[in-house]
């Protein structure tokens, strides 16, 4: 097989939500594929350490200000990208919030912020972004979901109403823009330990529950995700749009705490 099918050199990735957690775990990785990325936060000083990162390892990176809940703030990015490198290849549309409360204790400020950044933001940037790869006829949009795109957990009602609705919404954006060479896939990972979910994998109990659950018996690591976000942003994947690819050691597949054994 010619593995050059794998290789971003020469495409421009941009990577939302890139100051911590996922996104630089995405950044990194289309980086050591070759691709030069734009990466975006809500506080453009965020970025400093991770820009210096991406350019050691012989990539350039932008860093740009992004509120994916302000309209013109998206436009402005998808305009200053396609101003900077003159075209955009891959977009990995990351930037994200949560809530975590019992559904009875959601406000409607806490639905607000939580579906106007995962759902409605990653709409209206995918699609300031399709605008230039439309007239380049290619591109390659890879939304972020979760293993909540396909379960539901108590405590996060807001959060697998986003992400659920990012796996429709990445279906129909695919049927959309094939016609024009791009394809939009839902990459979902299940457990992966960040800045935001912190507090619970210090809950000794917790994190042994879950091992229990996992089949691959460990929680996600950083370079998991490595191969499935480089696979969906290169010609490899080429005839595969639509499509939700969970990156969860198993837990999707319904595996529950094996029950004690009887004594005696």
């Amino acid at each position: 097989m010619d593995n050059s099918i794998f290789s971003l050199d020469g495409k421009v990735a941009i990577v939302t939500g890139a100051s911590r957690g996922l996104g630089q775990y995405f950044g990194r990785a289309l980086a050591r594929a070759g691709a030069d990325l734009v990466i975006t936060s809500r506080q453009i000083q965020a970025l400093g350490e991770f820009k210096a990162e991406v350019e050691s390892l012989g990539r350039r990176a932008l860093p740009l200000q992004l509120d994916v809940r302000e309209y013109d703030s998206i436009r402005q990015m998808a305009a200053r990208v396609q101003e900077h490198y003159g075209r955009i290849d891959i977009l990995v549309n990351n930037a994200g919030c949560n809530v975590r409360k019992p559904g009875i204790e959601i406000t409607w400020e806490d639905w607000n912020l939580v579906l106007n950044t995962n759902l409605r933001g990653t709409f209206f940037v995918a699609q300031a972004v399709a605008k230039h790869m439309i007239a380049r006829q290619y591109g390659r949009i890879i939304n972020i979901g979760s293993v909540t795109s396909v379960f539901g957990y108590a405590g996060l009602a807001p959060y697998c109403a986003s992400r659920g609705g990012v796996k429709q919404l990445t279906m129909s954006l695919a049927d959309d823009w094939g016609k024009f060479g791009i394809t939009v896939n839902c990459l979902a990972p299940g457990w992966f330990r960040t800045d935001q979910n912190r507090e619970m994998y210090e809950d000794h109990d917790w994190l042994e529950y879950l091992i229990d659950r996992i089949p691959l018996k460990r929680p996600g690591a950083p370079d998991d995700l490595a191969g499935t976000v480089v696979f969906l942003a290169s010609d490899a994947s080429e005839y595969i749009t639509g499509q939700t690819i969970l990156v969860d050691g198993g837990i999707s597949t319904g595996a529950t705490r094996a029950l004690p054994r009887e004594k005696g």
